[in-house]
């Protein structure tokens, strides 16, 4: 059992509030995941030829206290990049000029035990251990702002309490993805892709799922193309909630028995695995409140 919250700005002079609306939105999830949270938010992208990573350096000695400037100057030094970052505590933003593979191979080089969570020109992750309030609170949720956001709160069921297995998940760029349920095939799509060259970092469910639907948009399908293809390839009982630049999108499997519901406004799109996370939003008492339907995709645009 876990907890899923999305939240959608559509007024612009909204977006200032993004993380302050999201907060109680994820704490109100906190019993249906308590063991660690995560969350992904879409900013305004950075120009076609600089991309961002977010890193996290949770794994060393004193991360709460890593020098992320010390490591931009060895990789501005080593490759000439223009990096810079932004850090909150053992997670740091590095955005940087030219393509994220050549970045990624040199901090696996040089510095083995960080980890990327996530590679785009609009996307920042933040994900680790802790109680949803105890993590919103460490990477200071509430002063997130930008259009869109995908967050999760996890009770692990089938694999380690880790940060790199907490949600979101995320696969190419600006792809993301988080998931209450479980899957009963993500080995025979971890077998399916690996002739691919599709390589995975973790042993969770969820991953398989991501890196499938990425793989499948990066082969051309739309997303609602990609999504039908979940359907005929992933097994088992799932809500899940996407991120994209410009995209957001929730589905449920045909049996529909892990719960969500949708608040829609002229304002916002917010979405949860229970309404008591959007009971503070402003206005939902007059938001078209609805339950979605089983194996039917919804969309909306950012």
């Amino acid at each position: 059992m876990c907890g899923i919250v999305g939240l959608l700005i559509k007024t612009p002079s909204l977006r200032t509030q993004l993380g302050e609306l999201m907060v109680p939105m994820m704490i109100g999830m906190t019993e249906r995941g308590p063991d660690s949270a995560g969350l992904a938010v879409f900013t305004p992208p950075l120009p076609a030829n600089r991309r961002k990573i977010s890193v996290f350096a949770g794994q060393l000695p004193h991360a709460d206290s890593y020098n992320w400037n010390s490591l931009v100057a060895a990789l501005n030094a080593a490759l000439q990049v223009n990096a810079t970052v932004e850090a909150k505590g053992n997670h740091g933003v590095i955005a940087f000029d030219g393509a994220a593979a050549p970045v990624k191979d040199w901090l696996k080089s040089s510095a083995p035990l960080l980890q990327v969570f996530s590679t785009g020109r609009s996307i920042d992750l933040y994900k680790d251990v802790g109680t949803p309030a105890q993590v919103a609170e460490r990477y200071r949720f509430a002063d997130f702002q930008g259009s869109h956001l995908v967050g999760h709160t996890r009770m692990a069921t089938e694999s380690a309490v880790t940060p790199d297995r907490a949600h979101p998940f995320t696969a190419g760029e600006d792809f993301c993805l988080v998931h209450n349920g479980s899957l009963s095939n993500p080995y025979g799509i971890r077998r399916m892709l690996a002739p691919y060259g599709i390589q995975f970092d973790t042993d969770n469910d969820t991953e398989a799922a991501t890196r499938f639907l990425e793989w499948r948009l990066r082969e051309g399908d739309t997303l609602h193309q990609a999504l039908q293809k979940g359907f005929e390839v992933l097994d088992g009982f799932y809500t899940f909630l996407m991120g994209t630049p410009n995209e957001r999108a929730l589905l449920r499997d045909p049996f529909s028995c892990k719960p969500a519901v949708v608040a829609e406004t002229d304002d916002y799109v917010a979405i949860a695995s229970e309404f008591r996370s959007l009971a503070h939003l402003p206005g939902v008492k007059h938001a078209h409140v609805f339950e979605p339907a089983p194996e039917e995709m919804y969309v909306w645009k950012a």
